[in-house]
């Protein structure tokens, strides 16, 4: 577990309660995990809401919200008649600490500083390019044209492949049929559309748009981006391997 100490002030809400209030919050990194976590300590988590509890069900698939770790105490957080189970526990080697699940549906609100903050916390590690481009860009599966284009955008972000942008006009959408989900992140905001690939169970939530992105990547808005970790790729006339990623398995979808 890779950890590093955080200057900002994080404070975390379940309804209008302060669950945590925190000027020095520690961020975690578990092995094989792309996302950090905050750890407070002990004085800075409002243990009254707290309530010892035991271990969750076995997990099934991949979760990023759920600690890989192994964990000395797991606690429900109660607020009122509001009871969050297993939503904040100790690491074991962190025993100083309470980490707090980000599971959507458990804390309900996250602020570093005066800025609430979506899916995750921000990694300092971590950036986001959005670049125009004139490369040739198609995505195909089974020979089946998904898009094709010469004016991607192409995201860069760290730790992930690149993400290449297709505007909608150049989507074959006759392809593909909207996904009941979203999903949000605190470098782009909220993928707010997404779509399976016809005829292919394994291609869920295979694409994803964002109607309204964060300012920092506005290049990528309404434009319609695939899993290269799942579909074929073709830059310039040269076919792409498909990239190894947290992406790659079904269970781990969406980004």
């Amino acid at each position: 577990m890779r950890t590093f100490p955080s200057d900002r002030w994080v404070r975390a809400f379940v309804g209008d309660t302060m669950i945590a209030d925190s000027r020095d919050p520690l961020l975690f990194w578990e092995a094989d995990s792309p996302i950090p976590g905050y750890a407070f300590s002990l004085g800075s988590v409002h243990r009254e809401f707290l309530s010892e509890s035991s271990a969750p069900p076995e997990r099934h698939g991949f979760e990023f919200f759920r600690p890989k770790g192994d964990v000395s105490k797991w606690f429900d957080i109660v607020v009122g008649e509001r009871f969050v189970p297993h939503a904040a526990w100790v690491l074991t080697g962190l025993e100083d600490r309470i980490a707090l699940s980000w599971q959507p549906g458990t804390i309900d609100r996250w602020l570093e500083e005066d800025v609430q903050v979506f899916g995750h916390p921000r990694d300092p590690f971590h950036r986001v390019d959005a670049l125009q481009s004139s490369r040739h860009v198609t995505a195909t599966v089974n020979s089946v044209v998904l898009a094709d284009t010469r004016n991607p955008v192409v995201l860069f972000e760290t730790n992930l492949p690149a993400r290449y942008y297709f505007p909608a006009g150049d989507v074959n959408t006759e392809v593909l049929v909207p996904a009941a989900m979203t999903s949000v992140c605190p470098y782009k905001g909220t993928a707010d559309r997404y779509w399976d690939v016809v005829g292919h169970a394994d291609l869920t939530a295979a694409a994803w748009s964002y109607s309204s992105p964060f300012a920092a990547v506005g290049e990528i808005r309404s434009r319609i981006s695939f899993y290269n970790e799942l579909v074929d790729f073709t830059i310039d006339g040269i076919p792409q391997d498909r990239p190894a990623s947290p992406f790659s398995e079904k269970e781990q979808r969406p980004a």
